[in-house]
């Protein structure tokens, strides 16, 4: 039995009613970016994309809509994060069956204490410290960089600290210390959800991050979903940085991958060969690249990449799998902002025994977590699995 849960990094489809508190109101990811490029995610629409409620029928002022299919493939519903949060590892842990009660602080710029702490722990000054855009900083502080040595300090609307260096000032092993002084550092009522070492090299003037970033992340609060497949002998393998947001817990095996093409091949690969067990897998570039540096076109092509890969993963299930895709969190490029957005995200499932329902409007992301403790016989009804799981006996 295997199950193959595919996460497209901030892929919200519309506002969340809540969204405005936030200062999200009407970020809609999918749809403004289908109203300002046309892109057309066929293989995703089949699965039921389109059907979801909040994005069937929705038509923009250009005259470019989502049209839905008579007879989706999958079983199909949006979701709503049930923790106050719009964050990568808050997204994350929910999908994996863990809803933060408190979410992780979130800084407009570090407290001078925190500085002095970790420039004493890590043995350096650090130039930044606010909420930046990532390559935007570093164009605008990476020369001062090169000629102090000093590593960027920054952060965002997400609940981060981010680190960044020109390996050929700080090495990249140094440059991971110093993050792992932070990580160590960030705690109790300090705590963000991730530390990110941001390694970059420069050319023609020009700063250009590389793809050493590691992740940093706090040990999970409680049991995940993975902590549960792990104990019962599940081989729970991940792909891309799932290692890093859950501190490798629950995890028998980790595939690191640089970008979406090494994830997808990831992906396929195990299709292969994966005997049974669990795949989680996340698609980082959609919001990494794209979404936090409002390329719109970019993610609108990185979209059509990972559709137009589909087929082949489709073609390579067996008569058992089950595949699942979903998001953690919205970032609309369309925006001023380069930050997260609080969004409702999609949930598709596909497999020979999934009946091609719509689940409507679901609370929390941890359904996902509570249908794959189902399928693998962890748990004996969730809802949504007995309503599209086909029995053997009809």
């Amino acid at each position: 039995m295997r199950v193959f849960l595919i996460v497209l990094d901030s892929f919200g489809i519309g506002e969340m009613p809540d969204a405005a508190i936030y200062g999200d109101a009407g970020s809609d990811t999918y749809g403004h970016i289908v109203e300002h490029t046309g892109v057309k995610l066929s293989n995703m629409v089949s699965l039921g994309l389109n059907n979801i409620d909040g994005v069937r029928g929705k038509t923009f002022a250009n005259g470019i809509s989502l049209p839905s299919v008579a007879a989706p493939k999958g079983a199909h519903a949006r979701l709503a994060e049930k923790t106050a949060a719009k964050d990568t590892t808050a997204g994350h842990y929910e999908i994996a069956g863990l809803v933060l009660d408190k979410p992780f602080r979130i800084y407009k710029k570090f407290p001078q204490d925190v500085v002095s702490e970790l420039e004493r722990a890590a043995g350096c000054g650090f130039l930044g410290n606010e909420a930046a855009s990532g390559t935007e900083i570093i164009q605008r502080l990476g020369e001062e960089h090169l000629r102090t040595g000093k590593p960027i300090l920054y952060t965002s609307q997400d609940s981060v600290m981010q680190i960044a260096a020109d390996t050929s000032v700080v090495p990249l092993e140094r440059l991971y210390e110093i993050c792992e002084k932070a990580r160590a550092l960030m705690t109790g009522d300090r705590a963000v959800g991730r530390v990110i070492a941001r390694p970059f090299i420069h050319e023609n003037g020009k700063f250009i991050r590389t793809e050493d970033r590691r992740d940093y992340a706090l040990e999970p609060p409680g049991k995940t979903v993975l902590d549960d497949l792990y104990a019962a002998g599940v081989d729970v393998v991940a792909v891309g940085k799932i290692k890093d947001i859950f501190c490798g817990r629950g995890i028998c095996r980790s595939i690191h991958t640089g970008n979406n093409a090494e994830g997808i091949k990831a992906v396929k690969m195990l299709l292969k060969e994966q005997k049974d067990g669990f795949v989680f897998a996340n698609l980082v570039d959609t919001d990494m690249l794209y979404g936090h540096r409002n390329d719109v076109r970019g993610y609108a092509e990185a979209l059509r990449y990972f559709d137009d890969s589909l087929p082949a993963m489709m073609n390579a299930m067996r008569g058992d799998d089950i595949l699942m895709i979903a998001a953690d969190h919205g970032c609309d490029p369309t925006t001023p902002s380069t930050d997260h957005s609080r969004e409702y995200v999609p949930l598709l499932i596909y497999g020979d025994g999934i009946l091609p329902e719509n689940l409507h409007t679901l609370i929390g992301f941890d359904r996902i977590a509570a249908f794959v403790r189902a399928r693998f016989g962890l748990e004996n009804d969730t809802g949504i699995y007995d309503k599209i799981v086909r029995r053997k006996n009809g």
